[in-house]
């Protein structure tokens, strides 16, 4: 081409190339953008009345723009802020149920213990009157360990409960028995025949597997309540990342910068910002499930066999027919006692004088019902609990499903009704990509969130721990195990508290044998009488182990 023509088409190309940029600027106004960011609470002096070069934008489109730096600044945090409140309050029902419910059975059973102490109070002292005011402390101790194992004590329920019927035993043994005197020494020696003598007949061992059930299955459902209370707490504060920050900027303000404020974000795209933004919440959801499916077996539990309510309510009536057994079988339990742990002394001549009947002769006279205290915290345990699992049951799947709620919000997005008429990240109009699975692991190509999946959020993982712990104290619990007692039991025995007996069906006890009594120490005589069988039996054991040591030679 000769240079002449060159020279004038040259200066024609260059004005037909700035003529639309001119008529764009001028075509292009941010009336509308500088109201809606007035709306927001921040000042128009940032803000330019027309569009400007947008070559300083570090997130949204550089192309002609109504944000300067400084908006797009303000913009990105309030997107940030925005977030973390939609999270919150997007959590709330599930956060509000487990505050609330947790307060109510919390209420409920500490009511339901002072309410059982103050009846079995009220009824022996009308039944037994000073007697049982002048004892009335090894039936406190019992509600004072009821109370600290249920609050979280260090408290073995089975051996607490073994102590307390012994400890009866101790005393009530003295009551029938006035004309005698006991040494400690001897006492300890009764106790230790609790459970061969069976002085209470069966009230104990089916006490004990009810109380022990009750209240392992109780405290942990509690305890429950509280780890479900924390974990939705803490998982509901997010921090976002630097990634997420720039995708949900991007998404919720970019159309600002665009000059179109009121063209919301599509509802596809808004998935999966979210998704990529709340990868390691979803992933909780697993161990959450887990999670709110033992909490309801425990609370099946709680309704048949494992009622903390129907076991303790009648408590007082339960202990004050073990009593009425101990006194019909009195003078049995004297003679097998006498003969296992020796003859007693007898006691100075004017408490000899004193005869067991004046003593310890009143029978059991229960309560009217219109009398027994009302039910604890103006409810009833079926009532909690079917209320609780109704709303357990709507708190699955929670955290998976976080995006899907979010971006159901009207203020949020445009909806799934307006696919062609929002915002896709760069203009408006339909977003084609397609929506993330759940999780931290589906976020590799997630093309609106920059999520590295080599690094899981440390602060999910712990309270993903702290469900696995807490779900499976709840299967312990729901078998009616105390987690707190198999770790320090000897495995092969399984013993702990709550050994898991089920139907009222445990171990025989043993059988009342008088040469395995322990010999007491005041008298010689004594020891001498009560272990005259025992020293044969060691012998003939000698002589067995002997003779088996012969054999071995002459093999």
């Amino acid at each position: 081409m000769p240079s002449w023509i060159r020279a004038v088409l040259l200066p024609l190309s260059g004005l037909l190339l700035s003529l639309p940029a001119a008529a764009d600027v001028k075509a292009r106004s941010c009336s509308e953008v500088r109201q809606a960011y007035g709306a927001k609470g921040f000042s128009l002096a940032d803000i330019p009345y027309q569009e400007i070069a947008g070559e300083h934008l570090r997130i949204c489109p550089q192309e002609y723009t109504c944000c300067t730096t400084e908006m797009e600044d303000k913009l990105s945090q309030q997107s940030k802020l925005e977030f973390e409140n939609l999270v919150e309050e997007t959590s709330h029902f599930v956060r509000t149920t487990f505050v609330s419910r947790h307060k109510k059975f919390d209420e409920f059973f500490r009511e339901l213990l002072e309410n059982a102490e103050k009846s079995l109070n009220d009824m022996f002292v009308r039944t037994y009157g000073m007697l049982y005011m002048q004892n009335s402390e090894v039936f406190q101790d019992l509600f004072t360990e009821l109370k600290r194992y249920y609050t979280g004590g260090n408290v073995n329920l089975e051996e607490m409960l073994n102590d307390f019927w012994a400890r009866l035993l101790e005393r009530m043994f003295q009551l029938i028995n006035p004309q005698y005197h006991f040494s400690e020494d001897y006492l300890e020696c009764v106790s230790k025949y609790t459970d061969q003598l069976k002085p209470f007949g069966d009230v104990p061992r089916k006490l004990k597997i009810q109380v022990t059930r009750a209240f392992i299955a109780a405290r942990t459902f509690v305890q429950g309540l509280t780890v479900g209370r924390e974990v939705a707490n803490r998982v509901s504060k997010v921090s976002p990342t630097p990634g997420c920050i720039r995708a949900l900027m991007k998404m919720l303000y970019c159309p600002y910068c665009r000059g179109l404020p009121a063209v919301r974000p599509c509802n596809n795209y808004c998935l999966n910002v979210m998704k990529g933004c709340l990868a390691n919440q979803a992933d909780l959801d697993t161990e959450w499930n887990l999670f709110i499916d033992a909490m309801l077996l425990v609370a099946e539990r709680l309704e048949g066999p494992f009622n903390i309510e129907s076991v303790m309510d009648p408590i007082d009536v339960k202990i004050s027919e073990a009593i009425m057994n101990m006194q019909e079988n009195s003078m049995q339990v004297s003679a097998k006692v006498f003969q296992g742990c020796g003859q007693p002394k007898p006691a100075p001549a004017l408490r000899s004088a004193r005869s067991a009947p004046e003593n310890f002769n009143t029978r059991f006279r229960p309560y009217n019902p219109e009398e027994r205290p009302t039910t604890a915290a103006g409810t009833s345990l079926d009532r909690l609990v079917t209320d609780i699992k109704e709303k357990l049951k709507l708190s699955k799947k929670v955290w998976s499903a976080l995006p899907y709620t979010i971006c159901k919000d009207e203020g949020v997005t445009a909806g799934t009704s307006n696919e062609e008429e929002c915002w896709n990240g760069h203009s408006k109009a339909r977003y084609l990509p397609e929506i993330m699975n759940d999780g931290l692991t589906n976020q590799i190509n997630n093309p609106e969130v920059e999520v590295d999946i080599t690094r899981p959020d440390t602060f999910i993982r712990q309270q993903i721990m702290a469900l696995r712990v807490m779900t499976n104290k709840l299967k312990n619990a729901y078998n009616g195990n105390d987690v707190n007692f198999q770790d320090t039991s000897d495995e092969s025995s399984g013993s702990g508290s709550g050994s898991g007996c089920m139907d009222d069906v445990c171990p025989t006890e043993f059988e009342f044998v008088t040469t395995e009594a322990p010999a007491v120490d005041p008298d010689r005589r004594e020891e001498e009488s009560s272990g005259t069988q025992g020293s044969y039996s060691l012998l003939s054991w000698s002589l067995v182990c002997m003779a088996l040591a012969l054999q071995r030679l002459h093999r």
